[in-house]
């Protein structure tokens, strides 16, 4: 273990490894996804994204989980009607009932093998039960020095956004 389990407001919740509930997602980019431009429409891509942190908040959790907010996405490559699309979901930082979700989203051309990163962004979920009432998540054990890092950015970003 690099760090130390962070146990955020789960009280009593047995923390859970990033990898327990990380989501990898691939889907084609068919015609129905295009934008006037010919490439996938960016909306298309975002619903891609939050059904990935989606699912990776809800395994985390152990519950249900809504999108509290989405950090800023930029679109450094376009994707191709065609490409297979692979987004990648692993929780990066837990609080008391929120988490950070970070996803990565590539275009691989079929044809050549050629895997474009297309856009990375981070989302935060809260945590939530059947009345729709915040609920306490599992800490978070990081394993790896990435997993750390990822922590430790999101950690920083929180406390600079407090001041």
């Amino acid at each position: 273990m690099v760090g130390r389990p962070e146990y955020g407001g789960g009280l009593g919740l047995e923390p859970k490894a990033v990898s327990a509930s990380r989501v990898v997602m691939s889907m084609l980019a068919d015609p129905e996804s295009r934008n006037i431009f010919g490439s996938v429409h960016g909306g298309w891509i975002m619903r891609q994204v939050d059904q990935a942190a989606y699912v990776c908040a809800a395994r985390h959790a152990g519950n249900q989980a809504v999108t509290a907010s989405i950090e800023r996405v930029d679109f450094r490559s376009p994707i191709r009607i065609g490409d297979l699309v692979t987004l990648r979901a692993s929780v990066h930082w837990v609080g008391r009932t929120s988490m950070v979700i970070g996803v990565r989203v590539e275009a691989e051309d079929l044809m050549t093998g050629e895997v474009r990163h297309t856009n990375s962004c981070l989302l935060t979920f809260v945590a939530i039960d059947a009345a729709f009432q915040p609920v306490p998540v599992p800490g978070l054990v990081r394993e790896t020095a990435e997993e750390e890092a990822r922590w430790e950015a999101v950690r920083a970003r929180r406390e600079a956004d407090q001041r």
